[in-house]
């Protein structure tokens, strides 16, 4: 499927929450319990939230069809934390997470961050291995009395690549 990545508009969080909604229902009940899947949709901020988020200094970049509708989008903070990265379950395995998370990364480098790290599930642990990313640990918690686990992951960016050229950082 083809698709293109741009900056979020604010007319986007409507969306992009039904995004994470059926990202988790969808594709997490792959790899989680009914109740596991049901504490993390729990999770999901509204709409007013995520727009709320994107004023904080994040960058956040949705990746769209050729109606302009998102089909999966990531958040990429100050300090290389990946807070959100969702896709929808029909761009599953299509390279539209993997043109996401390229154009995340290249913007990592132009704001020389030298570390990217994220907390993934067990789908999206696999996904961030095969962009280079390390599992640092494997996190047991609750969420509403149920308990989940997921992936503190890690990427470190090459310091001579996050460089402006020709110069320090």
């Amino acid at each position: 499927m083809p698709a293109t990545i741009r900056p979020y508009a604010p007319g986007d969080a409507q969306l992009l929450a039904a995004l994470y909604l059926r990202s988790v229902r969808e594709l997490g009940s792959r790899d989680y319990s009914a109740a596991q899947v049901a504490a993390w949709a729990s999770l999901c901020p509204s709409p007013e939230r995520l727009h709320a988020l994107s004023g904080d200094g994040r960058t956040r970049l949705v990746a769209v069809d050729g109606a302009d509708l998102p089909v999966a989008f990531a958040d990429l903070e100050r300090d290389g934390h990946i807070h959100f990265f969702y896709a929808a379950p029909e761009v599953a395995g299509t390279g539209v997470a993997r043109l996401l998370y390229a154009e995340l990364e290249q913007v990592a480098r132009a704001q020389h961050l030298t570390r990217l790290h994220a907390e993934a599930s067990e789908r999206a642990h696999r996904f961030f291995l095969r962009q280079g990313f390390e599992i640092t640990a494997r996190r047991e918690f609750s969420v509403a009395g149920v308990p989940i686990h997921n992936y503190a992951v890690e990427k470190r960016l090459d310091e001579a690549a996050a460089a402006p050229a020709g110069g320090r950082p």
